[in-house]
This record gives C-alpha cells, sequence and structure tokens, in this order.
C-alpha cells in the first residue's frame, strides 16, 4: 500500500514556519544513530523510521512508503526519491515509471549484522534530500530501503560478526526471524523479506540494484571490495559494460579521491590461509560475508600461487538473481576489520562513485536492459551449472590486522593496519559453464504443480493457461535423481535436501500437453530467469529446491515439466 507518514504533529507544526528555511535547518541538523552516538552504536529499526519519516516531511522530493511486511509483523520502509514525483501519487510504481528516468534500488542490512550498508543508505537519503546531487535527480529516481531485514536487525548482540570491528554496542544476526539468510532466497522465496524484494521489482522494475554488505574473511588491504552478476548465462553487454567500465571508474577515482584500495571480492585459497596477523601467516578460517569461499590451508596443497576465488554464481544470490533478470546488479562488502566509521565511509564512497557513473551513462544503462528484455533467447545454449573458471594470475593487495579489545564488552576484535603487501594469485573470480543445455520455447508445467505455477508468478513470470491439447512435445528422460540429506540448523538450506538430477531431452511421442497444464514461453522479459528457474538440470531451479518433489518420486523416469523447441 502507498502512504505518505508524517512525523510526529510537533515536529509538523515546527516545520510550517519559514518552510524552505525550517526544512533545510531540520535535514542539516538530522542525525543518523551512528553519527549521534560517535559511531559507537548502528540505528534500530525505530530509528530508521524516524529518519527516513523525518526526511519526507522536510523534502518534496522524497516519499514515504512501505513494501511488504517481515516475518515478525515489521513494515519494510522504502523512500522514493526523484523530481517529478509531486503528488499523492509519487511513491506509486506507475509514477516512478512515467519520469522515465533509470530506476535505481539501494538496499542495506540484507544480513543485519553487516549494518554500514543501512547507514549509508540514510545518510544518501538525507543529502539526495538536501540537494546534494541534483545532478543525479536529472536521470535518476531512486528507491531506497535501508534496513532488509529488519527482525534480524532488532537482535543485537555484541558477539554477532565475531571480530568485526564494531559497532561496539552491538548488531543484529545474519539471518532473518525464519533463521533464514535471505541472501540465499532469491530463488525458493521462502521468506516474506524476498517475496517482498520480488513483488517490489515486478512493481518498480529497477534497471540497477545495490546490496550493501560487510566482509570479514581474508585479511586483505581493501577498504572494500565489489561483485557484478557472476552467472555466465548475465547478458554479456550488462558484464562487460560493468567489468570494462563502471567498476575501473569507481576504482580509479576511489583511489584518486581517497586514497583507499578496492578491487572484486575474493577470499584468499591455498596455503596460508587468510594472509598475515601482525605480519604472521594465518590459518584459513570463517568465510568473508555471505559464508561465501571460506580460506583453505592444507599440508597436502602444492607450492606455488595462491588463489583469489569469488563465491557461489548462483541466482539464489542478490546479485546474480538482478543479473538474470536483465539487470545492473552491484555488490559492495566494506572490510570488516576497518573501523564502524571507516566502513560508513568507504561504502558512502562507493555509492558516490558508482551513481556518478549511472547518472553520467542513465540512457546507454536503459537501453541496454531494455535491449535485453527484447532479445530471444530461444535456441541458444546456455549454461544450467557454473563453477569458477580458473584464469591467469591477478595482483592482489593483501594486509594485516591487529587486536583490539572492545571497550563495550571485553570481545577481541580485529584492527586493520595500514600496511599493504602485493602478491600475484590464481585469478578464480570468474565462472563457466560445466552443463549446458538449449533453450526451448516453451515449457509445460502440469496443473497439478501448483507450488511451481505461485512461485513464477511470484518472481514475475509470465504463466498463461493452455487452451487446447499441444503435440509435439519434448519430456526430460532422468538417469540420476539425488537429493542431499536434510541439513541441521542452516540457514542457507533451511529444510531443504537439495535435489539434482541428471539425464535428457528427447522427443516424447504420443505424449500430449493437455488443456488446462499451464505454458510459460521463453520470449518474455524474464525468459532467461524462467529457463534456470525450470531447466532441470539447473543447480538453482525448482527443482534444486523440491518444489517438484511430489511429482517425482525415485522410480520417477521423467520429469513432470514439457518443453516444445
Amino acid at each position: 500500500m502507498i502512504r505518505r507518514v508524517f512525523v510526529t504533529f510537533a515536529a509538523a507544526a515546527l516545520l510550517t514556519v519559514a518552510p524552505a528555511a525550517q526544512n533545510t535547518a531540520s535535514l542539516a541538523s538530522l542525525k543518523t544513530t551512528p553519527e549521534a552516538t560517535d559511531f559507537k552504536s548502528t540505528s534500530t529499526y525505530d530509528d530508521v523510521v524516524k529518519f527516513m519519516k523525518a526526511v519526507d516531511e522536510a523534502s518534496p522530493i522524497v516519499f514515504y512508503t512501505t513494501y511488504g511486511t517481515t516475518t515478525e509483523g515489521r513494515a519494510m520502509p522504502m523512500a522514493v526519491v526523484g523530481t517529478g514525483l509531486e503528488g499523492a501519487a509519487g511513491a506509486s510504481p506507475a509514477a516512478v515509471k512515467a519520469t522515465g528516468k533509470l530506476r535505481v534500488h539501494i538496499q542495506g542490512n540484507i544480513h543485519a549484522g553487516e549494518v554500514e550498508g543501512k547507514e549509508s543508505a540514510q545518510m544518501l537519503l538525507r543529502d539526495l534530500a538536501q540537494h546534494k546531487h541534483d545532478d543525479w535527480l536529472r536521470s535518476i529516481v531512486f528507491l531506497i530501503t535501508p534496513i532488509f531485514n529488519a527482525d534480524g536487525n532488532e537482535k543485537f548482540s555484541l558477539t554477532n560478526r565475531g571480530r568485526q570491528n564494531g559497532p561496539i554496542n552491538g548488531m543484529g544476526t545474519r539471518a532473518q526471524a525464519q533463521g533464514l539468510n535471505i541472501n540465499r532466497d532469491f530463488m525458493k522465496l521462502e521468506t516474506p523479506e524476498a517475496r517482498a524484494f520480488a513483488k517490489q521489482w515486478n512493481d518498480y522494475d529497477p534497471h540497477v540494484g545495490f546490496d550493501l554488505h560487510t566482509s570479514d574473511g581474508s585479511f586483505h588491504a581493501y577498504h572494500l571490495t565489489y561483485a557484478p552478476p557472476l552467472n555466465p548465462d548475465t547478458p554479456a553487454a550488462i558484464l562487460s559494460l560493468m567489468k570494462d567500465e563502471w567498476f575501473p571508474f569507481v576504482t580509479k577515482n576511489i583511489k584518486a579521491k581517497h586514497g583507499w584500495e578496492t578491487f572484486y571480492y575474493g577470499n584468499v585459497q591455498g596455503a596460508g590461509g587468510r594472509g598475515g596477523r601482525g605480519g604472521q601467516g594465518g590459518r584459513g578460517g570463517d568465510a568473508g560475508a555471505g559464508g561465501r569461499s571460506p580460506e583453505v590451508s592444507r599440508s597436502d596443497q602444492p607450492a606455488g600461487p595462491r588463489t583469489w576465488a569469488s563465491f557461489e554464481a548462483l541466482p539464489r544470490y542478490h546479485n546474480s538473481y538482478v543479473g538474470m533478470r536483465n539487470r545492473f546488479a552491484l555488490l559492495s562488502e566494506a572490510y570488516s576489520y576497518l573501523t564502524f566509521e571507516d566502513r560508513i565511509k568507504a561504502t558512502n564512497a562507493f555509492l558516490e562513485e558508482t551513481l556518478t557513473f549511472a547518472a553520467q551513462n542513465a540512457d546507454r544503462l536503459k537501453k541496454i536492459c531494455a535491449d535485453a528484455d527484447k532479445a530471444s533467447i530461444v535456441g541458444r545454449t546456455l549454461g544450467t551449472r557454473t563453477q569458477l573458471k580458473r584464469g591467469g594470475t591477478v595482483q592482489i593487495l593483501m594486509g594485516e590486522v591487529e587486536d583490539v579489545t572492545n571497550p563495550s564488552g571485553g570481545g577481541a576484535m580485529y584492527l586493520r593496519k595500514d600496511v599493504v603487501h602485493p602478491e600475484q594469485m590464481n585469478d578464480m573470480m570468474w565462472f563457466e559453464s560445466p552443463k549446458t543445455e538449449a533453450v526451448p520455447s516453451t515449457y509445460y508445467v502440469p496443473a497439478a504443480a501448483t507450488k511451481a505455477i505461485d512461485l513464477l508468478r511470484a518472481h514475475g513470470v509470465r504463466v498463461e493457461r493452455v487452451a487446447r491439447a499441444v503435440t509435439g512435445v519434448e519430456h526430460f528422460t532422468i538417469t540420476t535423481n539425488t537429493a542431499r540429506p536434510v541439513p541441521n540448523n542452516s540457514i542457507d538450506f533451511g529444510q531443504h535436501g537439495v535435489r539434482t538430477l541428471d539425464g535428457s531431452w528427447g522427443a516424447a511421442p504420443g505424449v500430449t500437453v493437455p488443456a488446462g497444464a499451464f505454458a510459460v514461453a521463453v520470449n518474455q522479459p524474464l525468459g532467461l530467469l524462467a529457463f534456470y528457474l525450470l531447466e532441470p538440470t539447473s543447480d538453482d531451479g525448482l527443482t534444486t529446491w523440491n518444489v517438484f518433489d511430489d511429482l517425482l518420486p525415485p522410480e520417477a523416469n521423467t520429469y513432470p515439466v514439457l518443453r516444445k523447441r
């Protein structure tokens, strides 16, 4: 529901006096929780909502609304920011799209212990309202959601992020209230938060999506690391612009303005583990933010260069999911062992440079998205599984940390030391597809597969009833059907023993798709996403997440979905 929400009566009355001057003054004095506590504390859910409502009340270009409800019943706040949106319907999807501008979604706090994005997004909202970036607003409309995992945010503890350097008064949890990791839920959509995200993207259709994180793991020398969509099926024009232009622009400008190094997200694999603590080699330990790519230290590994390796290229992660929707995705990872204040500053700098590039290239970005939506993938050979691809070598800047004590609770933290150790490493930042499939024109889903139909529609994939029986289809003959055991207390997998099918497609003489089944045409804007969801050998599709289990008993010989080339 779209609604404008106002601050308290007393604050509203104050703003009626000399409105322009008073509004400017109120924004200038408005502080985030870290700013008001000398960066000792991060914002609570109520802090964020009050801050956003105050900015909404003070600025005619900011529209506060909500876009979903969390497991524990909290409204999920969003600010729509842009010019040309005046009026009661200013925050509506129709009004936003009618501007014709580049639509940019900025999301923070998907992991509620990684709080820098939550704070940077609020600061950006205030800066936009203060007209500090009017040049951006000429070509961009913003959708800002600072506190995606609102329930996890409220479960404050001093130890939720291990040795992360603050905020010293604690932070929230990685999982949301169901105990699930939202950043593994973008394909199965089991959390209300992920469902709200999918609806938001179906309604507003952003061209660009930011997901702001914090990364522990390797002892590197970067203030911030980043990633684009990683799945090799991502439209080539999106990846080439990001790798050849956008990220180089950001890296160069942050270095020139701040002296800080930034680079592609990774973790060290190989002898020596993390890198160094106080100059000594460390042992491989916890993974980076996301639990993505733990470092390895094994005595049986051959001597030679270590490896800088990315995390998984699965669309269950935000960045690759957004790429599957033919859109630009930017993942940022502020370095966990910087101080809390410096992590916010690094995230602010990342937003500053990425958004400057976006504003300067808004028409190009929109055209690339539109072209990807129109392009047919029917008949192409695309990947259904991914694996890391070994490239050449790359120079990685490794660093060191020192032990410090949290003054609030006495716990141990790491603090980044201002040293840099360049090291040539094997490049394993990108992916290839060990399993591929020719893309058909249409999939046919049986009417009994109600869970599958609901999930496809929740993603925004167009699904239509079959009015007349269809012949000349193919079926998938299963050679192996394997499900892993259901893991214990896994925030990434929940109660899923993920399933893997192998086999092959072939002609199905005498098989007919009955009227009443559902057809999913691949020639649609979300055709790539539909392909990855419905292909039986997909490593992150409906089969993976047990959606077809009631139609796939162990003795099943064929996959329940048919297709036509």
